[in-house]
């Protein structure tokens, strides 16, 4: 069981990296998280995977004051969703033509779909930044799809002063992304698995980060 839970974890991480990878080479505008990547890796020059990777660290950082802890999923999370960013822009090429786009674009949207109920019904810890809005939800008793609508506003503007790419992705990632993952969750969700922290104990966070795109609250996983 634990094997096939690794297995589907890694299998989901590396397409959601390629996923990434393809909203970016679409230039149609992708998810909020990947708008404000998109403007770091302008502004530092460095390559996309390594700002992915090192957001999902200082994301990480933030969970200290929320006293959560990080699933091995979440490692694995934080370092391989950048990897496979990185090898998805090395392998897609740049689009010129607007129905290559579109084409890439609702690709890339449906892989992340796939991708996000496939490592997230591994059960094996919530993504970085889901685990910062569940734990901010849990610690202010606030609404958790106000947190999410309130961090992700931030880190979209922060983005698009960055020079990140704001577009009709954005939109269609928002309005497709939550029902696509309710309805593939149940399909990936390894039956009787329970969350697993890198102490090797069921942890509030990792509930909450698992459970939360079931409802359709959440699919950033990373």
């Amino acid at each position: 069981m634990l094997t096939r839970r690794l297995l589907q974890l890694l299998i989901g991480l590396a397409l959601y990296g390629i996923s990434l990878a393809m909203f970016i080479r679409a230039s149609l505008g992708t998810a909020p998280w990947d708008v404000l990547h998109q403007g770091l890796t302008a502004r530092t020059g460095l390559s996309l995977g390594t700002v992915v990777i090192v957001v999902s660290f200082l994301v990480l950082l933030l969970w200290i004051p929320l006293r959560q802890w990080p699933g091995v999923g979440t490692l694995c999370n934080a370092v391989l969703v950048g990897v496979f960013a990185d090898i998805g822009l090395a392998l897609i090429p740049q689009f010129s033509h607007l129905g290559g786009q579109i084409g890439l674009l609702v690709g890339a949207v449906l892989l992340n779909g796939v991708a996000s109920a496939c490592y997230i019904g591994a059960r094996l810890g919530p993504g970085a930044r889901d685990g910062l809005m569940t734990g901010l939800a849990r610690r202010t008793g606030w609404p958790v799809r106000v947190c999410r609508t309130g961090i992700e506003v931030v880190v979209l503007g922060a983005g698009w002063l960055l020079g990140g790419s704001v577009g009709v992705g954005t939109v269609l990632y928002a309005l497709a992304i939550g029902p696509l993952v309710q309805w593939l969750l149940p399909r990936f969700t390894v039956p009787g698995a329970r969350p697993v922290s890198v102490a090797g104990t069921e942890t509030e966070a990792a509930v909450a980060g698992t459970a939360v795109p079931a409802t359709a609250s959440s699919a950033r996983t990373d």
